[in-house]
């Protein structure tokens, strides 16, 4: 089954060591892109975090955010790094010696990074529990991508029906597409000679006939239908596939249109690429 690129998800959860939130966002992209805003606390997760997306999500380009909040009661045991704080200081009354009226905001300390450290066996139980949540909010946005990859294959096959529809109308019109245009053809012939030459006529009449032949791009439409409702079955990573199909369904329907000699092959053949360019639009949500 066909999957959705673009996809949200976002997962809660609460325990006595405080509340975290993950986001997910994923978007298309044409290589695989990822980017974390996540505490600092929780750094040492991002490569694992990282490979699963890798994995799992192949490409695209992935926002994942991670809120976190320590409870007041069983939260996090936080240390002062006093060696850090010291040496933020130093620095800062080095700075004062050029503006002595510059002061020292103990807040803007506090969030510098490293200052306040959790305590190791605080930290590992927190990174389990948020990898944990992670992990819960990823299959949660795969699904989320599989649901709407099913949406995805029903309007692509409508359009699929559609188009076939609308071949079988050229199919059927075409003998009489070539009829018509005979009889002009020796109607305009007898207008300026007086005898025509049978031959002649059979001749120019098989030359028209092959010019306006559009049996080619009607088989070839249809093996490209064909082909696409094999890939939706199929499944997997299937855009760029479909990507090129839309391409060519839509060069088959120009030369059908660029070929006609009838009003209403030529409106069929609009019609085709009004629904070829439909379901592109939707291929490039596809991962």
């Amino acid at each position: 089954m066909i999957q959705s690129m673009t996809t949200f998800a976002r997962c809660s959860d609460q325990d006595a060591w405080g509340m975290a939130t993950w986001e997910i966002k994923i978007v298309n992209h044409r290589y695989f892109d990822c980017v974390f805003k996540i505490p600092e606390i929780f750094r040492p997760l991002e490569a694992n975090i990282r490979l699963q997306l890798q994995q799992r999500l192949q490409r695209g380009r992935i926002e994942c955010s991670l809120r976190f909040a320590s409870s007041d009661k069983g939260g996090l045991n936080m240390s002062l790094n006093t060696a850090l704080v010291k040496k933020i200081i130093d620095a800062v009354q080095e700075i004062k010696s050029y503006l002595p009226m510059s002061t020292i905001d103990p807040m803007k300390i506090l969030s510098w990074p490293q200052v306040l450290q959790v305590v190791e066996e605080d930290s590992k139980i927190a990174q389990e529990m948020v990898l944990a949540l992670f992990e819960k909010t990823l299959a949660e946005l795969i699904a989320t991508r599989v649901r709407e990859g099913v949406v995805l294959s029903k309007l692509i096959k409508d359009r699929l029906q559609e188009m076939s529809a609308i071949i079988f109308r050229v199919k059927s019109k075409m003998p009489q597409v070539l009829a018509d245009q005979r009889l002009r053809i020796v109607k305009r012939l007898e207008e300026v000679l007086a005898n025509i030459d049978q031959t002649r006529l059979e001749q120019e009449l098989v030359y028209f006939a092959q010019k306006v032949d559009v049996s080619e791009e009607i088989d070839r439409l249809e093996a490209h239908i064909t082909e696409v409702i094999r890939v939706i079955a199929e499944g997997g990573s299937a855009g760029k596939r479909l990507d090129f199909l839309m391409q060519e369904l839509n060069r088959e329907a120009n030369t059908l249109a660029s070929k006609s000699v009838d009003i209403e092959v030529t409106q069929l053949a609009v019609e085709l690429k009004v629904l070829i360019e439909q379901m592109r639009e939707q291929v490039q949500n596809i991962v």
